[in-house]
């Protein structure tokens, strides 16, 4: 079977060219005579690989020295907990702004670790826009403030002249769905973390990014493994680092730094997104499920057909056509492209040209 258009919202796809490079080398990498899956995490060979993947996280990032890169698991809900258990350490108190289901997950697991407030929320409009943070205040001596970037759910995204302005208070930011695909200044976060299984690699890796100055002692019940201390003394080798994801993650990093770098990868994104938007937004047969065209992701797409059978029919068709996981997420149902990265062009002109056909086929 020939390889498919993946539009999954995650796992998502990965570059062609860095999958077929994986193959080259998954039985003998590099002439060691085993796979990097059975490679020692303490061997000079994964050592190379470790440290590789970090520096080109940094370059890519551009990611100043006095912040560490750790390699951690259990993806973005572990951070969730790992967030306030390190960060709500001087006040306990911190301010979440809610835009989707995911920075609700964060707040209502931050609650259980101190004193939480929502600054601003976009739930009045089912969150379909994001608050202007030049109207947003925040309280009197919070530890830090969270947002959730890009909402893969709802479609939308703090672009990176609409963050926050928290002043010496650091920003947190869940970047699981946006990271690399366009340029944000590391000096504007406190923290950064993400889930590797939409831009980065495989699932498996969560990659968080740490001013030092905020790596201290937690709070006092947190466990061992839920300390940043732990993992930035120990370079994220305390234990069995997620070894054959974070190769993976290099060998995107390689192909990303190959493309451009992440200003390059920026325009390419914007151009997919500017091609899919344009047709929704000129057709009377489909519409955006963003009514904030400002804030729409550049990364994931709700849209909508005039009822939920021609949904569901969209979605068949469009897989016997090669173009995969297109459902819309169960809590806001109709349809979505998450076209991440890896996504081509070319797969994105072939969305828009079967939305084309379906909707002369079915008016």
């Amino acid at each position: 079977m020939e390889r498919v258009y993946n539009f999954s919202a995650g796992p998502a796809m990965l570059p062609e060219a860095v999958l077929e490079e994986a193959a080259r080398e998954l039985v003998n990498y590099k002439g060691t005579g085993m796979s990097v899956m059975e490679m020692s995490h303490r061997s000079s060979s994964y050592d190379q690989i470790h440290q590789d993947t970090q520096d080109l996280l940094r370059e890519l990032m551009n990611i100043p020295d006095h912040y560490e890169i750790l390699f951690l698991q259990g993806g973005a809900s572990t951070q969730f907990a790992m967030v306030p258990l390190n960060l709500m350490t001087q006040h306990g108190k911190a301010d979440y702004i809610l835009t989707g289901n995911w920075a609700k997950k964060a707040y209502d697991e931050a609650v259980r670790y101190g004193d939480v407030a929502i600054a601003a929320s976009s739930k009045d409009a089912n969150f379909t826009y994001i608050p202007n943070m030049a109207e947003v205040t925040f309280r009197d001596e919070i530890d830090y403030v969270h947002i959730c970037s890009n909402n893969t759910i709802y479609g939308t995204r703090f672009r990176p002249d609409n963050l926050p302005q928290t002043g010496d208070v650091p920003l947190v930011a869940d970047m699981s769905s946006n990271i690399l695909s366009e340029v944000y200044d590391v000096n504007d976060f406190g923290l950064i973390y993400a889930g590797a299984q939409k831009n980065m690699g495989p699932a498996g890796l969560t990659v968080v990014i740490i001013d030092k100055a905020l790596i201290q002692e937690p709070q006092p019940s947190t466990p061992t493994m839920l300390t940043y201390k732990t993992h930035a003394d120990k370079n994220s080798l305390y234990n069995t680092p997620p070894t054959y994801t974070i190769y993976m993650t290099k060998l995107v990093l390689e192909w990303l730094k190959d493309l451009g770098g992440v200003e390059a990868m920026a325009k390419i994104n914007q151009e997919k997104a500017d091609l899919l938007y344009d047709f929704i937004d000129q057709s009377d047969f489909y519409r955006s499920a963003v009514t904030a065209k400002d804030d729409r992701s550049l990364m994931n797409i709700p849209f909508l057909t005039p009822n939920a059978d021609l949904d569901a029919q969209f979605v068949k068709e469009a897989a016997i056509n090669g173009l995969h996981t297109l459902k819309g997420h169960r809590n806001v149902g109709g349809l979505r492209a998450s076209i991440y990265n890896a996504m081509p062009i070319e797969g994105v002109q072939a969305l828009v040209n079967f939305m084309d056909t379906f909707e002369k086929n079915h008016r």
